[in-house]
């Protein structure tokens, strides 16, 4: 009898243009809000308040950006990242559309890169990822590259194809919302007083708070997104016997944290690169720090872009690590993450 059941693909089975419609739409709700703000410590005005919100020119507060940004990736994960080693890296995401409760998400993604390790026994794989709403409108885009095992081991290596990416999604293509202006921004309701004049190239801000990592708050949220890796829920299929957090878990966790200094950084538009740079288990400690990388003006009333680098460590890390002497991250950093937020002028 024909097994029914799919063991996911493996390294060998992607091919460079090949396109991949992921199963299973997923219409958001408030639902969606209510749990992403009781897993994280998100308090971002313009993502809790339909008054803030509709004060910023919107019709009402839109889902977190990062939570666009999970159930894509979700979707993905049956047919990209099943049996993943690790999800390695990201970079030219953009935010192209808000997303409100009752739009309904499905991702489409374009194989683009292959590279198998010298080891034989794994690969890379380069993917494009779009995320569109009930219109067949791409509210999110993005790459993504990701360690997949070899079923099998014999199995001829592809062509090594390395996709070129840019480096940094340049400011004048940064989508900013219709109708979202931040001349009548309230800061005492955001939080906080500071403006994009207030901060400056090179400055770096430490986050002061700190999170323990639960495992049972991972498992809701890898479930929450509907995140099939193995990795995530079997502790039999990691040799050390434990389940790793989910990469994306920490990238909120990490972004809730900055609240405390990045108050006004509302939005997050555009997603330069990204590197899980070590393991995150249940019972570490998770902290952040933010250093400011670049600043650019907008043609939104009162609006600016601020490019700003999101680093989480956990416990035992030097102030502001990052990389050590050889250019390696220090084994304490646990993400480093390059992205475009708005801010009021």
């Amino acid at each position: 009898m024909a097994t029914k059941t799919n063991p996911g693909r493996f390294f060998e089975d992607y091919k460079v243009g090949q396109v991949i419609a992921h199963a299973v739409p997923r219409t958001v709700a408030e639902g969606e809000r209510a749990l992403y703000h009781a897993l994280y410590p998100a308090r971002h005005a313009l993502y809790s308040s339909d008054a803030f919100a509709a004060d910023c020119g919107l019709d009402g507060s839109p889902l977190d950006d990062l939570i666009a940004f999970h159930v894509v990736f979700g979707k993905t994960v049956p047919d990209v990242s099943l049996n993943a080693v690790a999800n390695l890296g990201y970079g030219e995401g953009r935010w192209l559309l808000p997303v409100y409760p009752g739009d309904t998400l499905r991702s489409v993604s374009e194989v683009i890169g292959l590279k198998q390790n010298s080891n034989g026994k794994s690969g890379v794989v380069y993917v494009r990822t779009r995320g569109l709403n009930q219109n067949d409108e791409v509210v999110l885009e993005y790459v993504r590259w990701v360690m997949v095992r070899k079923r099998d081991l014999d199995a001829p290596a592809p062509e090594t194809v390395l996709p070129e990416l840019r480096k940094v999604v340049p400011a004048e293509d940064l989508v900013i919302p219709e109708g979202l202006s931040f001349e009548e921004y309230d800061f005492t309701q955001a939080g906080e007083p500071h403006r994009w004049g207030d901060y400056e190239i090179g400055e770096k801000i430490d986050h002061v708070d700190g999170v323990t990592i639960e495992e049972a708050e991972h498992m809701l949220a890898t479930r929450l997104w509907q995140n099939t890796a193995k990795v995530h829920f079997d502790a039999t299929f990691r040799e050390d016997g434990k389940r790793l957090i989910y990469g994306g878990h920490i990238i909120s966790m990490a972004r809730a944290l900055s609240f405390n200094g990045l108050a006004n950084a509302q939005m997050i538009v555009a997603l330069n690169g990204g590197a899980h740079a070590n393991p995150c288990f249940a019972g570490d400690t998770v902290k952040a720090w933010s250093e400011v990388l670049d600043k650019a003006e907008t043609d939104a009333p009162g609006i600016g872009a601020i490019r700003l680098r999101l680093v989480a460590v956990k416990q035992g890390a030097a102030p502001f690590a990052l990389k050590g002497e050889d250019g390696k991250y220090a084994p304490e950093v646990l993400l480093d993450l390059d992205y475009w937020a708005l801010m009021p002028l």
